[in-house]
C-alpha cells in the first residue's frame, strides 16, 4: 500500500547546511546572492545560516551579515540554526527571521556528546530551559526534532522503539510546557537510512501517532538520499528538508565524505514526474543550483542541474515533430 501526498513541503536547507561544511572561506556576498537566487523559485522556506560558535563552525562567522544582506520575499520564510540560548538571541536580535522553534532530541548519547556536548538528561533540561525562552519571546513552538533516528556513526543502529520512545519524550516535554507539537522530524543524519528502515521507522511513528506529521532530513552520504525520500513519499510523508545542489553535510558527523541533504532540484524532479505538487519552480531553481557550485568552486552532486528537466526536452522534441 502506497499513500502518496498530492502535494509536499521542501524546506531549503542549503545555505546553512553548505556552507558550515565547506572547508574554504566564502565571500558574504557570495553566500547573500545563492540565498537571493532561490527566494525566486517558489520556495516557501529557506534556512540561512547557523547561530552557532564560530572556533567550531567558521563557515557561520559571518551569520549577522548574511542576514542583514539578503532581499527579503515577503513569500518566504527565512530561518536560522541555534543549538542553545546564545544562539536564539542572536537569531532574535536579527530582526529579520521568520523563527520557529523545536524541541531537538537525539537518538545517539554519542553523537549528542559530539554535537552539542551533552547527555541526554542533560538535554532534556535544556530542552525545558528553551521552551520556556521560547514562550517568553513569543516564538511558536510546533515541531519536534531526532537527529540520528536511523542509525549513527558512534553508536551503531538504533531500534525503532528508541525513536517511538524519544517522540514520546518530546511530546511529554511540550505537555508539561503546555506548547503544542504538530510535526517530527526524523534526521538521517549520518545516513544509515535505506527505503525498508524508513519504512519500518515512519510507520512505527505513524502507527502510534498518527494525529501527528512527519518531516524527514535525509543525507546522501551513501547515495540513498533520493530513494529514502520516495520511501517517505510511499508512506504519506509530505515535508522534506533538501540542499540545493547537494550542498552540505555535518561536520560532526564522524565521516570524511559526509554529503549534504538530499538534492532540492533532483526531488523536486522526482515529485513534478510523479504528479506531486511542489510549488517550485524548477528552471529557477536549476539556475540557483549552478549558482550554488559556481560559489564552493567545485562539482556538486546534483543530478538534474547538469542534465536538465524533462520538460524543456519534451517541447523540444514536440517543436521538431510539428516542424
Amino acid at each position: 500500500m502506497t499513500d502518496f501526498p498530492k502535494r509536499i513541503q521542501i524546506n531549503e536547507e542549503g545555505p546553512r547546511e553548505g556552507f558550515q561544511f565547506e572547508k574554504g572561506p566564502i565571500a558574504t556576498e557570495r553566500k547573500i546572492e545563492l540565498i537571493d537566487a532561490l527566494s525566486g523559485t517558489g520556495l516557501q522556506q529557506i534556512q540561512v545560516c547557523s547561530f552557532v560558535n564560530p572556533k567550531r563552525v567558521p563557515g557561520m562567522a559571518d551569520a549577522d551579515e548574511v542576514v542583514q544582506g539578503f532581499k527579503r520575499n515577503p513569500d518566504v520564510r527565512y530561518t536560522a540554526l541555534w543549538l542553545n540560548q546564545k544562539g536564539l538571541e542572536r537569531a532574535l536580535a536579527t530582526e529579520r527571521l521568520g523563527l520557529k522553534a523545536s524541541i531537538s532530541m537525539c537518538a545517539s548519547e554519542g553523537f549528542m556528546q559530539r554535537n552539542q556536548n551533552r547527555s541526554f538528561e542533560e538535554n532534556v533540561s535544556v530542552q525545558h530551559t528553551l521552551v520556556e525562552m521560547y514562550k517568553n519571546h513569543s516564538v511558536p513552538i510546533e515541531r519536534g526534532s531526532i537527529m540520528a533516528a536511523f542509525g549513527c556513526n558512534f553508536q551503531g543502529d538504533i531500534s525503532t522503539s528508541t525513536v517511538v520512545e524519544i517522540v514520546q519524550q518530546i511530546l511529554d516535554i511540550a505537555s508539561e510546557r503546555n506548547v503544542g507539537i504538530k510535526v517530527i522530524s526524523l534526521a538521517d543524519t549520518m545516513a544509515w537510512a535505506t527505503p525498508n528502515a524508513i519504512h519500518r521507522v515512519v510507520g512505527a511513528v505513524r502507527e502510534r501517532f498518527p494525529d501527528l506529521r512527519l518531516s524527514l532530513h535525509l543525507h546522501d552520504t551513501r547515495g540513498m538520499g533520493i530513494a529514502n525520500a520516495f520511501a517517505g513519499l510511499e508512506m504519506g510523508v509530505d515535508i522534506f528538508d533538501a540542499s540545493v545542489a547537494g550542498l552540505g553535510g555535518c561536520p560532526f558527523a564522524g565521516h570524511k565524505a559526509a554529503a549534504g541533504n538530499v538534492c532540492t532540484e533532483d526531488l523536486v524532479f522526482m515529485c513534478h514526474e510523479m504528479g506531486i505538487e511542489t510549488g517550485i519552480d524548477l528552471e529557477k531553481l536549476i539556475e540557483a543550483a549552478r549558482i550554488a557550485e559556481d560559489v564552493v568552486h567545485h562539482p556538486l552532486p546534483g543530478a538534474v542541474m547538469k542534465a536538465g528537466a524533462l520538460d524543456p526536452m519534451r517541447s523540444q522534441l514536440s517543436e521538431k515533430a510539428t516542424a
